[in-house]
């Protein structure tokens, strides 16, 4: 009985030790997530022409999801300030009109154009509506809003002017909920490095 017992406890502790083993070599043959950036993203503007994300290279970036007819729309004024306060110091936004919400941007890129720029004098760089949920979101939603590809975290849009932001490196950073004014201290820190 005792061998029986002695030889039960050394193939236990064998095959424990045989299992880790093969657990760790699994471990390290697995090649971690490698996060994607928004650097390989071409994108078209309000006016058709085609814009590089790759141009943004070194600069920290906030995109935005907008629309013209929500109750967030007064939210355009703070984008542009810090656009206009922060833009010489390696930053930019990216505005993606989109109709996800409340059929709330139901214009044509002409006509978000005009009422961007009369109504709120946006200046920073705006391109053509697309998508941010669902099945025909667009491909860059599709990275911004998946951990296998952002490598930070799921999320979903939530609303109109949701934000992301980007850092230098062109990689998410953090999700900003649309209620969270572009003004509030935790993203104007953000912008200045603190």
């Amino acid at each position: 009985m005792k061998k029986f017992v002695l030889f039960a406890a050394l193939f236990t502790l064998f095959s424990c030790q045989n299992h880790a083993q093969n657990n760790k070599k699994s471990m390290e043959t697995q090649t971690p997530i490698k996060a994607e950036t928004i650097y390989q993203f071409k994108v078209k503007d309000l006016y058709g022409k085609e814009f590089d994300f790759a141009s943004l290279k070194g600069k920290k970036i906030l995109i935005v999801n907008t629309a013209s007819e929500c109750g967030l729309t007064p939210q355009y004024k703070d984008l542009e300030a810090i656009y206009q306060k922060y833009k010489e110091q390696n930053f930019t936004i990216v505005g993606f009109p989109a109709n996800n919400f409340g059929a709330q941007e139901p214009g044509s890129n002409e006509q978000i154009a005009q009422f961007c720029q009369m109504n709120y004098g946006v200046t920073f760089p705006m391109m053509g509506k697309i998508s941010v949920k669902g099945d025909d979101i667009a491909e860059i939603y599709t990275f911004l809003t998946n951990k296998s590809r952002n490598g930070l975290q799921d999320s979903e849009v939530e609303w109109n002017f949701q934000k992301y932001l980007i850092n230098e490196e062109g990689k998410l950073v953090r999700v900003v909920s649309p209620k969270v004014l572009p003004t509030d201290a935790s993203i104007v820190d953000w912008i200045n490095g603190k």
